[in-house]
């Protein structure tokens, strides 16, 4: 492709950006004032800090305690910065993970009027390293939640830093268990992709370099098998893309989590790169056995070219029972002076049907946000409608949607941990379409969903009753499962073995 051809392939995408549809009605409320919150540019974790079933926020070493979706309050985690929260050593208590810099915090509980307290954990001595994300799993299925630690560059010195995998021990300790400097990862996150009950890792890398899916075999041995899985997110003639992050979701409501790769893509005189792409997880339904728990490269499907995307995060907005995507920018002016905002996608994809997104941020109310790698989703205030904090602010969701369902994991703290991290809950619909939603900690770069599963329902009867199925992460095919039947607008708690 030319130049030439690039520009005017450039200009055309921004031009039909323009001609997207609008919202019908606003979705989105700021509401960071009336909180109590004063949120700081870094990536945003939501977590429940405090095991009371409220999500709190945490970012840029500031938990903000949620008081009843009323109101915030802020604790300072000295020493701690950009980074996500989860009971490392399975006492009920969120404990801080501080990707830049590189510390672990415990959560002892015993702060002024009830608060969380924070007190910092010895690490093992570790390599140099630059980092902008962190994801959290039982790599190892010991029950205890283990750290790996994306590594990105020097770019004065054009070299890269070390990623690393850190094992726990029972959380009194961790061990450096792997180093890898192969490539320059920009957001990490993790699935059981194929649901054999052990956490896998995906790493979105930089400087069109190819993306990582570490497969792991259960002992926190990790293989990287993207380009087996077709997990690379990436166009014919580059090696990789420009990934910043990626997420895990279930957008065909086919039971399996799929995955969507964003990619800051430059299309002028340096070729026209690889764009954000949504990979479809096949599962066993290929008639190729070979390409079970491979990944279909489906492309853009509606997400319109922006040069500078950053930091995707999907979750149900509007409980039509699709999930869709908010998708943050890295510049306010790209190449050619061409403004870039984020931009929210609606999933419009019929059951079965092709994959379609449509841009529905004109009028939601989150128009015209300023650059920002901040973007994760959860329902602070517990009505059934997922709410968004990204760009330095929390908006509440205000708009009318379907019925919704929403699910608290709470593990054994024994071959579990009792954050439940890598369950996955299956929701059964009519019609035979299957929602699937995971407990993970890590999502675009560096920021964290709820860990309180949302499931938008779309529209049901007032008294229908659903089958559920909980998959808990454990080392076996599927691990552990427990199944309900359950009604609609609730939020219901499952403990596991009870």
């Amino acid at each position: 492709m030319t130049p030439t051809t690039s520009l005017a392939r450039f200009l055309l995408n921004g031009a039909l950006a323009t001609l997207a549809p609008a919202a019908h009605a606003q979705m989105f409320s700021d509401q960071s004032s009336s909180l109590g919150l004063s949120l700081s540019g870094g990536p945003v974790a939501w977590c429940d800090a405090n095991s009371d079933g409220w999500v709190d926020l945490y970012c840029d070493g500031a938990l903000w305690v949620n008081h009843e979706g009323k109101s915030f309050t802020r604790v300072a985690v000295l020493g701690a910065g950009s980074g996500v929260v989860a009971d490392l050593d399975n006492d009920g208590r969120g404990d801080v993970i501080s990707f830049a810099p590189i510390a672990v915090l415990r959560n002892t509980g015993d702060g002024p009027d009830g608060l969380p307290k924070f007190e910092a954990i010895k690490l093992p001595e570790l390599p140099p390293t630059s980092s902008r994300a962190v994801a959290v799993g039982d790599f190892n299925n010991d029950g205890f939640p283990d750290l790996y630690i994306g590594g990105f560059e020097d770019w004065d010195k054009q070299s890269t830093f070390p990623s690393f995998l850190l094992l726990s021990d029972h959380a009194k300790a961790f061990t450096l268990a792997m180093i890898s400097a192969d490539f320059r990862a920009r957001g990490v996150t993790t699935c059981d992709f194929d649901e054999n009950g052990t956490i896998d890792i995906y790493a979105s890398n930089y400087r069109l370099q190819p993306n990582v899916l570490w497969v792991n075999d259960g002992a926190g041995k990790l293989t990287n098998l993207a380009a087996e899985r077709n997990a690379l997110a990436t166009s014919a003639g580059f090696g990789g893309g420009h990934s910043i992050g990626a997420c895990f979701g279930d957008f065909d409501g086919d039971g399996h989590l799929d995955l969507f790769a964003g990619n800051f893509a430059h299309v002028d005189d340096r070729g026209d790169q690889p764009k954000s792409r949504f990979l479809r997880n096949l599962g066993t339904t290929s008639p190729d056995a070979s390409k079970a728990w491979t990944f279909d490269d489906l492309h853009e499907c509606g997400v319109w070219y922006q040069e500078s995307y950053a930091s995707p995060a999907c979750g149900d907005f509007d409980n039509d029972a699709r999930l869709d995507l908010y998708f943050t920018t890295v510049y306010a002016d790209a190449s050619f002076g061409k403004k870039n905002y984020p931009v929210l996608y609606r999933n419009q994809s019929e059951h079965g049907g092709a994959w379609t997104f449509a841009d529905v941020t004109a009028g939601s109310g989150v128009e015209n946000m300023p650059p920002t790698y901040q973007s994760s989703w959860a329902d602070f205030d517990r009505d059934g409608r997922l709410d968004l904090a990204t760009a330095g602010r929390v908006f509440r969701n205000v708009g009318k949607g379907g019925r919704w369902l929403e699910v608290r994991l709470i593990g054994d703290g024994v071959k579990t941990p009792r954050d439940a991290i890598g369950a996955q809950v299956r929701v059964s619909l009519p019609g035979g379409r299957v929602l699937s939603r995971q407990v993970e900690v890590g999502t675009g770069e560096g920021n964290a969903n709820s860990p309180i599963l949302h499931f938008g329902l779309g529209e049901l009867a007032a008294d229908v009753k659903l089958p559920i199925e909980v998959r808990w992460a454990g080392g076996s095919a599927g691990g552990a499962k427990t199944t309900r039947e359950v009604g609609v607008d609730a939020l219901i708690t499952i403990e596991q073995g009870k």
